[in-house]
């Protein structure tokens, strides 16, 4: 274990250094180097999550901890506890109609180096995706728009050639009505239920040895 966090720390410090894609805006945001039973991939940082140095860390992110708060874990816990990833880690900038760029699938595929080294490094039990994007990357067979298929149930793939439970969530947006109206509502409060009968959710609550780092 301790191995395997201090390689991930190396990980971690040196993904904070990566410029691969020239028409990302950095910083590069991360979460602490946690090997963790639990891993979130979120889709991109927004333009609040750099400086703030973290991600989800604006109005998304207050929704989202809400909702792991309602399964026994706070925000300042979920972040000691859970590694939390992404799709791509720096901020896409403007698309042309105001709301965040849609990474492009070059940049996407650029990131996914690093995101098939922590699952190795971590290697997750259970995988949370939030979002179209980061659930297209772990359920591809899904495509990007068919949350009501998938949010509410678990199921176990096989990610960069480890066997994980995937429990996705939509993406907790102020601009996105689908989790809070039906059959989003629903579906949302269904996939929690699932999220926290897990035993590495369990773990990370407490119940069970967990290991956590600070960067």
């Amino acid at each position: 274990m301790r191995q395997s966090l201090r390689v991930l720390v190396e990980h971690v410090e040196e993904l904070r250094t990566c410029r691969a894609c020239p028409d990302m805006i950095g910083p590069v945001v991360t979460g602490l180097p946690v090997v963790s039973p639990v891993m979130l991939i979120g889709q991109a940082p927004g333009n609040r999550e750099g400086p703030a140095g973290k991600p989800f860390a604006w109005t998304a992110g207050k929704t989202l901890f809400k909702w792991f708060g309602e399964l026994g874990v706070d925000e300042d816990t979920f972040r000691r506890r859970v590694y939390m990833a992404a799709v791509c880690r720096c901020f896409p900038g403007k698309g042309v109609k105001g709301g965040d760029r849609v990474p492009s699938p070059d940049e996407v595929a650029r990131c996914s180096r690093h995101l098939a080294a922590e699952v190795a490094l971590v290697k997750p039990r259970l995988i949370v995706p939030v979002g179209k994007l980061a659930i297209a990357q772990v359920l591809p067979e899904t495509g990007t728009g068919q949350l009501i298929e998938v949010v509410g149930g678990i199921q176990r793939v096989k990610f960069h050639g480890r066997l994980v439970d995937v429990a996705p969530l939509p993406h907790p947006s102020g601009a996105s009505t689908w989790h809070r109206m039906e059959p989003g509502l629903t579906l949302l409060a269904r996939a929690l239920a699932t999220i926290g009968r897990h035993e590495a959710w369990r773990e990370i609550r407490g119940e069970a040895h967990h290991a956590e780092a600070t960067a």
